[in-house]
């Protein structure tokens, strides 16, 4: 038979984790973590980092587990997460994915192949020195002449996904798009349920902005200087998150404090936006949306409960073990 997944997404700011917290409490669940964030030591604050009090005996997996130094893509997050799943699963329990990056919760869903194609890193080498000296802009346009659909879909400041975008195609021939695209018509090895938490728009806004007002007060600049005074520079995968990409422009004078609190807060509007697009193309996601339950977080939890036991059956929830 296949295992029982759980996945808990949306947009940032959203409440995600509180209802994750409290569908472990009543079901015997565990957490993973799919955020792209939260999985490094010292950046708390800026990553919205879940706390002990948080999680409320509640185990985690994938928070605090790397150096900000260290890189994390979708290749290590899919093995740590199975690896985890396995874990999870060996205690009898439920994993619950939870976090707000599609393209981690996708690989791990449907088991996506990411074999690197050969030890030949050349080309990639190449393509960091070009983007190094014409910039993440030039970057994207080359894509976007070979792969206008992965172009579409990958920021052009994400340039480590768009350097293996160009990459896949001059060692293949093939399209990374169509590799992705037949990749999600597999068939998940799970059993999964997929909530995607949504709300109306200027909700979201105003949680984002509340979002970011509280970093402030609890430190986000002292936290981006800690880091800074640790080696830590802008072109680290680490450094790449909102809030602290932001914040360190900001202490090396590129903006105002000002500034820089307002363009953090668009750019997490803009990646709110784009989550959400991601998730509408999703096979399977069942959508939340808060208004619809009059947002209260009871009716939320009780509709995920009702899916929950007619999918389990709870009362065999050891049979998996």
């Amino acid at each position: 038979m296949m295992k029982p997944l759980i996945i808990i997404t949306g947009p940032t700011a959203v409440g995600k984790t509180a209802l994750s917290i409290r569908l472990a409490k009543a079901i015997g669940g565990e957490i993973i973590s799919a955020d792209s964030m939260q999985v490094y030591r010292h950046m708390d604050i800026g990553s919205a980092k879940i706390t002990k009090e948080e999680m409320d005996g509640v185990p985690h997996y994938l928070i605090n587990v790397l150096d900000p130094n260290e890189e994390f893509n979708v290749t290590v997050f899919q093995k740590m997460a199975k690896e985890a799943a396995e874990e999870i699963y060996s205690h009898g329990n439920i994993p619950i994915v939870t976090g707000g990056t599609g393209f981690y919760i996708q690989a791990l869903l449907y088991d996506i192949d990411f074999t690197e194609n050969g030890e030949d890193n050349s080309i990639r080498k190449e393509l960091e020195t070009l983007g190094q000296e014409k910039g993440a802009g030039f970057l994207h346009c080359l894509l976007r002449d070979i792969d206008p659909d992965s172009a579409a879909e990958i920021h052009e400041n994400n340039m480590k996904r768009v350097i293996r975008a160009i990459e896949y195609y001059r060692q293949t021939g093939e399209r990374i798009s169509e590799h992705n695209k037949r990749e999600r018509q597999k068939k998940s090895p799970y059993d999964f349920l997929y909530y995607v938490v949504n709300t109306d728009r200027s909700s979201l806004y105003e949680r984002i902005d509340r979002r970011v007002d509280l970093m402030l007060e609890q430190g986000l600049v002292e936290e981006v200087m800690n880091l800074k005074d640790m080696g830590l520079t802008r072109d680290m995968v680490s450094m790449q998150g909102l809030g602290y990409k932001e914040i360190l422009d900001y202490l090396q004078g590129k903006y105002t404090l000002e500034e820089a609190v307002y363009v953090l807060k668009r750019d997490t509007r803009h990646f709110a936006k784009r989550q959400i697009t991601w998730f509408k193309r999703e096979r399977d996601v069942r959508w939340l949306n808060l208004p619809d339950f009059k947002d209260d977080p009871d009716q939320v939890l009780l509709k995920i409960l009702q899916d929950t036991y007619e999918m389990y059956g709870l009362e065999n929830n050891r049979q998996w073990k």
